[in-house]
């Protein structure tokens, strides 16, 4: 049976609304997104004496957290507090160490289900957003397609998406700015070696042959101005937990769908002598794996997401669907075509699924990665100069740590071979400020909204910000800009910092380091 099969329920994006609800539920917190910022956020909300609901269109709790995503993305560890830190000490608990940062995702599960019984606040799990009603600039209600009615105080996005922020009539962007708009180098079109083919390899149906047409994936428009920018963003995969374990390896099967058309540029690659498949199988607690991408063809999608960011669900269930079919044809093709050379489809044949993680999604992960969709546009939009500390940002909320990263945003193709644009690694920079205006619209638009995740940032400086652990701290973050805005009766946009830095850093949030602290990568 194809992991594809509507027989596993839980391997979908979009899931239609079969019941009608009509009742409404007040509270003073509306959180939409139950990821891993959504979770941090919602503890806080409930901790600070707010009554609180979430709203998860999957049917999990944790995101990319619990999805897959168990060798954590740190930077620097010492940039990271708050519940964000006690999540990973709560981690360690269980496997009896002090704290851990890589971790099977049904752990990872159970602890964010914990929170929610811990402290009782409601989630509202497979629902998706039908309207929304506003009073001029003021959030007031969401409307489910189930029919629910949620009327809160205040509302955070917390979606990877920003659904809602858009609903709002929030200012948003999606793709890559050209690098003249913030003075940036790294932003828009880049081609570059990493990810990248190595060697020439030809990107037609029939090899030498232009007239044949282009395999699948690949554009025919050719080299785009380096630093343009376009609508693209960077390519979505899911995050495999996969084992050599024999008491519970699942073998990887053909999907239904297979289209071989998407392994031929892969084939050549390998007919080329390329041989690294197995460098992002970063190991994880229970001789598991957390699976990512690595190559110029491998887990990643590319250039198959750009419809994602505004689609509607249905839509994104489409490519939800597409995804799946793509990585698992991938793994069908490693361990089964005859152009794969032996040595590696045999070594590829010791791997599989996990049996005992995403149970209900025939142990294949449950989330997609979506790396980067919709990002808000604010009065303060974090660029490259925040990352590399050139500009400061005097209303810290958060510090973030991470290399600037792109995964590739497209294929193309230039004198008979096939390129990819997108792929940047730039580190060397410490740990840098995230300001609060960045995570709340800009004056004048919606005054009872915050978007920790989706936040104001370009695209190049989002590649950065867009970790777990910061999602965490940020949903901290805003849901006691959340608080203080109810107890103040102000708008987020007229919050005193100085009264939030202040609860914040009781709460043990990290805003700034020392010297050392800050010089190291751990």
């Amino acid at each position: 049976m194809s992991l594809a099969s509507n027989d596993l329920t839980d391997l979908h994006y979009y899931f239609p609304s079969t019941s009608c609800d009509p009742r409404t539920v007040s509270v003073d917190c509306c959180i939409y997104g139950g990821n891993s910022a959504g979770m941090a956020a919602a503890v806080t909300a409930t901790r600070l004496g707010l009554s609180v609901v979430v709203v998860e269109p999957s049917a999990h709790l944790g995101g990319l957290s619990a999805g897959g995503l168990g060798n954590t993305d740190i930077g620097n560890k010492h940039a990271i507090g708050g519940l964000s830190r006690e999540f990973y000490r709560q981690v360690g608990r269980h496997y009896e160490v002090e704290e851990e940062w890589r971790f099977e995702p049904q752990v990872a599960e159970s602890i964010f289900e914990q929170w929610v019984e811990e402290h009782r606040f409601t989630v509202f799990k497979r629902s998706f957003l039908a309207e929304i009603r506003m009073e001029g600039n003021q959030l007031k209600a969401l409307v489910l397609e189930s029919g629910l009615t949620i009327q809160a105080r205040i509302f955070l996005d917390c979606s990877y998406e920003g659904d809602l922020l858009a609903r709002a009539g929030v200012s948003y962007t999606v793709g890559r700015e050209a690098n003249a708009v913030y003075g940036e180098t790294l932003n828009g079109v880049q081609v570059r070696d990493k990810h990248q083919f190595d060697y020439a390899v030809d990107p037609y149906v029939v090899e030498g042959v232009p007239g044949s047409g282009l395999l699948p994936g690949i554009e025919s428009s050719g080299p785009l101005p380096l630093g343009s920018g376009d609508h693209r963003v960077q390519a979505y995969n899911f995050r495999m937990c996969l084992t050599q374990r024999d008491d519970i390896r699942v073998p990887f099967t053909r999907p239904e769908g297979y289209d071989d058309a998407w392994y031929v540029l892969l084939a050549r690659y390998l007919a080329g002598g390329w041989n690294e498949n197995f460098r992002k199988f970063d190991l994880l607690r229970g001789n598991k794996t957390d699976t990512n991408n690595h190559g110029p063809v491998s887990t990643d999608w590319i250039g198959q997401n750009h419809d994602w960011p505004e689609a509607n669900y249905a839509r994104r269930e489409q490519l939800f669907q597409g995804h799946v079919r793509y990585q698992q044809g991938l793994f069908w093709f490693l361990t089964q075509d005859p152009r794969v050379p032996r040595s590696l489809r045999e070594s590829m044949q010791s791997w599989g699924l996990a049996a005992d993680e995403f149970v209900h999604s025939g142990h294949w992960p449950h989330a997609l990665y979506v790396r980067e969709a919709r990002r808000m546009v604010s009065d303060w939009v974090m660029t490259e100069h925040e990352c590399r500390g050139e500009r400061r940002v005097p209303d810290a909320i958060a510090l973030a740590a991470y290399t600037m990263d792109s995964h590739n945003c497209r294929r193309f193709v230039q004198e008979g071979r096939v390129w990819n644009d997108g792929d940047l690694q730039v580190a060397g920079f410490p740990p840098y400020s995230i300001s609060y205006r960045s995570v709340i619209p800009k004056r004048g638009e919606c005054g009872n909204l915050l978007v920790p995740v989706c936040l104001s940032a370009s695209h190049i400086a989002y590649g950065s910000i867009r970790m777990e652990p910061v999602f965490m701290i940020l949903g901290q973050s805003a849901a006691t800009a959340a608080f203080l805005a109810l107890k103040n009766k102000t708008t987020v946009q007229d919050l005193a910092y100085d009264e939030l830095k202040s609860l914040l850093l009781t709460q043990g949030q990290i805003l700034e380091l020392n010297t050392d602290e800050a010089v190291q990568v751990v």
